[in-house]
């Protein structure tokens, strides 16, 4: 017999946008098509709800706004979603494991409501995925102050947060026109929330579910996440390359990433196992030895010969910013030439142990007390060498004879200062060489004569005996 299993309709994932910006962009996730996903969007303005196509709508703070908007108020925003978070946590309700909720950091409603939203959502054990904007510099430094405050307790309320800056999206791309700028940003708050949700609804091979997901993402803190697509020749490394290099992301470098979940997905041409190794030991380096990777493989027939390569990093450890890090400002110091005391170069000699030395001042025009006179000994003696008499009077002449030897001799004439070499001055012994006049010196040289031949001579007509 077969049975067929009830299939639930409402899905596991829900993904939930907060404010302006965080509607537009699910209403964008909408229109594109998440597999398996569900769409919330909760606003103040009720003029913007009822251009949203998403079924499931939520007014916030309809006896505080009257509809009305939050005004780039964050504090409206929050109590305008504590009105009614009632009605969030029964959307959220029927069997809800995962939410993403998607929100524009600086403005009222998404600043100040998606933390209440998420902190909610956390506490009815849902694992919950922040993903938000940072805005664009040119909106002023009032609302970045306010998108500031707002992500920091977006840390404080969700398990993961992934922040997407704004002003790499204009780097990137350039100067857009304004609707396609907020647009962009649509784009890859889709790419965020389409890449995790569809690594758990999309099948494969290699199957990632929930679990693994729960693994990796929940109590992570920031989370750092790149995709990457590309065909042709060596496809998989120019899209694993294309992920980590992703220019998306607030941040893009994974090393010291403690979990990797990994996504290969592929289309009609299917991704070989060489590929799949290429990838995951390319993660492996650049993250470190020491992350645990999760990966899976799933077909999507729509990317055809292209393959997919989504990469979620998380569990790393808090870095201090280095933007609010005050530093005191020091006070100048200006020092006159002509008053700049002198130094003195010489070096002092510290002590050898470590030991400061004790400076003695003595009184030089009062005498001292004698009372507290110290007992004066030399610290170490010596043993006496011992020596006979004998030894005693050998070593002694030996002494006098050196002495005598080095001495000059004092003498008071001049002359013979002048005529006496100073070797016999000074006693010094030369070795008895042989002089150039003695006969035993052989002259005899050895000349080859073209004519003659080999010839003895006695004379050596290039040498002579006259000093120069």
């Amino acid at each position: 017999m077969k049975f067929d299993a009830p299939k639930n309709q409402h899905s596991i994932i829900k993904v939930i946008g907060v404010g302006g910006g965080g509607s537009n962009a699910v209403n964008h996730m909408f229109r594109q098509g998440i597999v398996g996903v569900n769409f919330i969007v909760c606003n103040t303005d009720a003029q913007a709800l009822l251009q949203s196509p998403i079924p499931i709508q939520i007014q916030l703070g309809p006896a505080l706004t009257e509809g009305r908007g939050a005004g780039s108020q964050p504090d409206v925003g929050k109590n305008a979603t504590i009105e009614s978070i009632d009605e969030i946590k029964k959307s959220l309700s029927g069997g809800t494991k995962m939410v993403f909720i998607t929100a524009g950091m600086g403005g009222g409603t998404g600043t100040g409501g998606a933390p209440i939203v998420a902190k909610a959502a956390r506490e009815m054990g849902i694992l919950t995925v922040g993903i938000v904007t940072t805005p664009f510099s040119f909106e002023g430094p009032r609302r970045l102050q306010q998108a500031q405050k707002g992500i920091e307790e977006m840390k404080e309320s969700v398990d993961t947060l992934i922040i997407i800056s704004n002003d790499k999206l204009r780097e990137l791309h350039g100067n857009l026109a304004l609707s396609n700028a907020f647009s962009r940003a649509d784009d890859v708050l889709t790419i965020a929330a389409k890449g995790i949700a569809e690594i758990i609804t999309v099948p494969g091979y290699v199957n990632v579910d929930f679990e693994d997901v729960n693994t990796v993402m929940r109590n992570s803190g920031v989370a750092i996440m790149g995709l990457g697509i590309s065909d042709g020749e060596d496809r998989a490394m120019k899209a694993v390359k294309m992920a980590l290099a992703s220019p998306l992301l607030n941040n893009n470098d994974i090393r010291g990433a403690k979990h990797i979940l990994l996504n290969i997905t592929s289309g009609t041409k299917e991704v070989l196992m060489d590929e799949v190794a290429d990838i995951t030991n390319h993660i492996q380096e650049a993250a470190g030895y020491s992350a645990d990777i999760i990966w899976g493989n799933c077909v999507d027939e729509a990317l055809q010969e292209k393959i997919c390569v989504t990469v979620i990093a998380t569990g790393f450890e808090p870095k201090s910013n280095a933007k609010e890090t005050k530093h005191e400002k020091q006070d100048r110091v200006i020092l006159s030439l002509d008053d700049a005391p002198t130094y003195s170069t010489r070096k002092r000699n510290p002590d050898l142990y470590g030991n400061s030395e004790e400076k003695k001042h003595a009184d030089l025009y009062n005498e001292a007390a004698n009372d507290n006179d110290e007992n004066l000994h030399p610290k170490h003696q010596g043993k006496p060498t011992h020596h006979s008499n004998e030894q005693q009077m050998k070593v002694l002449l030996e002494r006098r004879k050196r002495l005598r030897g080095l001495s000059m001799k004092l003498t008071s004439d001049l002359n013979e200062l002048e005529n006496e070499p100073a070797y016999k001055r000074r006693n010094v012994q030369l070795d008895e060489t042989p002089l150039s006049t003695d006969e035993n010196m052989s002259k005899y040289s050895l000349f080859d004569d073209e004519k003659k031949g080999p010839e003895i001579k006695k004379r050596n007509p290039f040498l002579h005996d006259n000093v120069d």
